[in-house]
């Protein structure tokens, strides 16, 4: 029997090397990273295979998408199983543990608006102090020109589902400052992205560290 071919998204393939590029700025050569959404699995096995210090937990809120996730990262020895995790399911389990970074990519826009502040939340529990939260993904932001392809995504969005569409800058970087996350660094990616860098800020205790 011929094997099912490995899920495949195009957009994943054209924008895994501009954000491993971001990656590689903002997060140190060793660090334990949790990837939210891992969808396909491609970002998870490009950047730990470009990245072997790097210990990546991807996941998703589909059981279905777990076994292409694993399929993909099949014999890289710094990818953890996919683990089912559901944003807004919380709190997430103490044993989760703590990472040095989260990483969220192209997931705000297709799901509720509560899903943004559950993750901001979420991260904060379990992000190590000044740990890293990367969100990749189209938003609008106040007082820019929104592009004419951003706008046409948006209507599609919430012609598909009432609850998806582009969410604006200022409906993400405030629920993560009421959790304790700072915006430190946007980047404007290709296609009309942008890459989003968060802090933990010190001093805030979060979720328990789980046995390493």
């Amino acid at each position: 029997m011929t094997p099912s071919p490995l899920p495949f998204s195009p957009a994943a393939e054209r924008n895994r090397a501009p954000i491993l590029h971001v990656l590689r700025g903002v997060l140190p050569q060793h660090a334990r990273v949790l990837e939210i959404a891992s969808g396909t699995g491609q970002h998870a096995a490009f950047f730990a295979a470009a990245q072997r210090g790097w210990t990546w937990q991807p996941s998703d809120a589909a059981d279905a998408a777990l076994t292409g996730i694993a399929a993909h990262c099949a014999g890289l020895p710094n990818v953890r199983p996919p683990l089912a995790l559901d944003v807004l399911a919380q709190p997430w389990a103490d044993t989760l543990g703590r990472f040095d970074a989260l990483f969220c990519a192209n997931m705000l826009h297709i799901s509720p608006q509560a899903t943004g502040a559950a993750l901001m939340r979420a991260a904060a529990d379990h992000l190590e102090p000044l740990g890293r939260l990367v969100v990749y993904g189209p938003f609008l932001v106040e007082g820019e020109p929104t592009s004419p392809g951003n706008l046409a995504f948006d209507a599609d969005l919430r012609a598909r589902d009432p609850a998806w569409r582009l969410r604006r800058l200022g409906d993400v970087s405030a629920p993560a400052r009421a959790a304790g996350l700072a915006l430190v660094q946007r980047v404007d990616m290709p296609a009309n992205n942008l890459s989003l860098v968060f802090c933990l800020e010190a001093g805030h205790t979060g979720a328990p560290h789980a046995p390493r």
